[in-house]
């Protein structure tokens, strides 16, 4: 077994193989763990924390605590950042267990490309050939055409600036460039957030992405949705300008750094796909069937090249799905269930299951909202913004749904996928006692709402 690619999919998925008694490689084009442990979830937190650290500060003297005035180091940040990173490598479990089941590492070694349907060559001149293979390649942020398109930045290049920015337009409003845009304002750049769409976070559900746009506003981003098309960036004394139109109607904004965040791209132009049978789908990324299996017989794909949930926990699950296929045969098809997903903004959001309005168009709804600022606990921390909304079905009182904003968006939402995997009816989770003053009880008091509802139309039904 040959797996390509040493991020979440990559790991899991060489773990899997070793372990079912494949002689396993794992080779990877630069560090081990990928962009999560290198360019995403891990770096992205660590600096999203020092946001929040930045934020909180500010309410120390509602609370009666003196301090002097704030200053950002921000080379230091990136040194913490650093820290954090080549720690979290030197305490994965997933190589150490790796090492353990005999899988050998190739790590740094370049991108790698077929040389036939059962080999590989890398870019530092490792050749290597396997009975099956599995593409864990991962994905990478997707570039714009237009003229002077050069002069702007990815995410990934905001993350490496040597200083803070004094402005910044985030072109972008998905999960990544709310991200980068919420970051940089609390670090005190000027921020303005465009989205081509109708509303920001369109994947989330409307009253989310309602949410989190008044926030952001409120905190002083700019926040510019249905903007018009980008036709150029020139640059100008200030930075870049932004030349874009609307309805003949043309406009420019200007920074000193603009950041693109339009989505992702799978990391395949270097593979030579051709070259070993496997084709890509309309997106470009890499086909599978519900096995992961490629057009290739021998040969699957997990993780964000196949373009399905681009996130760490599905790829941990792909990559031990491909490999397991991989070793003994078609036995474990990709299954669905409740998948919690949420962004480390400021307000943070979260969701699992369908949006409100995916709901009501299959089925039957109660939809209970819960507001932070009724909230004993979000009152005790001056974070009163937000809400926890579930979804659910009338009938059965299957929770279907749930979304949130606020402080602990995502442990909230990661309770409510819990309880959905475990096919707890609301009434059952209204009636779990949760610790009071706690986020978690936030949820509570939203299953409790929905459940008296729920019970009323019973009781209605009945007489």
């Amino acid at each position: 077994m040959l797996v390509i690619g040493g991020g979440p999919a990559g790991v899991a998925a060489a773990l899997r193989a070793a372990d079912l008694g494949a002689k396993t490689a794992l080779v990877t084009r630069d560090e081990f763990g990928g962009m999560a442990a290198n360019d995403g979830p891990i770096p992205v937190r660590t600096l999203a924390h020092a946001a929040r650290l930045l934020r909180e500060a500010g309410q120390l003297e509602r609370y009666g605590i003196a301090v002097g005035a704030l200053a950002l180091d921000y080379s230091k940040l990136l040194g913490r950042v650093r820290e954090v990173v080549a720690e979290a490598r030197r305490h994965a479990a997933f190589r150490e267990q790796i090492d353990a089941a005999g899988a050998v590492v190739h790590e740094r070694a370049g991108a790698a490309r077929f040389v036939d349907a059962h080999t590989i060559e890398t870019a530092s001149g490792l050749r290597l050939r396997a009975d099956k293979i599995v593409i864990c390649t991962g994905g990478k942020s997707r570039k714009l055409t237009v003229p002077g398109a050069e002069l702007t930045a990815t995410h990934s290049d905001a993350w490496a600036l040597r200083s803070v920015p004094a402005s910044m337009l985030v072109i972008g409003a998905g999960a990544t460039g709310a991200q980068v845009a919420s970051i940089f304002n609390g670090f005190g750049a000027k921020i303005q957030l465009f989205q081509s769409g109708p509303r920001i976070l369109p994947t989330e559900d409307e009253d989310v992405s309602a949410t989190v746009a008044a926030a952001f506003r409120a905190s002083g981003i700019g926040v510019r949705e249905s903007f018009g098309a980008i036709e150029s960036f020139e640059r100008v004394r200030s930075g870049v300008r932004m030349n874009f139109a609307k309805d003949g109607r043309r406009e420019g904004a200007e920074a000193e750094v603009v950041v693109v965040a339009v989505g992702w791209a799978a990391e395949t132009e270097d593979l030579n796909l051709g070259a070993a049978g496997v084709e890509t789908n309309a997106r470009g990324f890499v086909g599978v069937d519900s096995h992961l299996r490629t057009s290739a017989d021998h040969i699957f794909a997990a993780g964000d090249v196949t373009g399905r949930l681009m996130l760490v926990p599905q790829a941990l699950q792909d990559g031990f799905i491909a490999a397991t296929n991989a070793v003994l045969g078609p036995r474990v098809a990709l299954e669905e269930p409740p998948a919690p997903i949420g962004s480390f903004t400021d307000p943070e959001y979260a969701q699992v299951g369908l949006t409100e309005a995916k709901a009501r168009a299959r089925h039957d709804v109660v939809v209970s909202v819960a507001r932070f600022d009724a909230a004993v606990r979000t009152i005790i921390d001056g974070r009163t913004t937000g809400f926890c909304k579930l979804i659910v079905e009338r009938q059965s009182g299957e929770i279907l749904g749930c979304h949130v904003v606020g402080d602990r968006a995502i442990d909230i939402a990661q309770l409510a996928a819990v309880a959905m995997t475990a096919r707890m009816s609301v009434d059952a989770l209204a009636h779990v006692p949760l610790s009071f003053p706690t986020y978690a009880g936030i949820l509570g008091r939203a299953a409790a709402s929905a459940a008296r509802e729920l019970n009323r139309d019973r009781q209605l039904r009945a007489s």
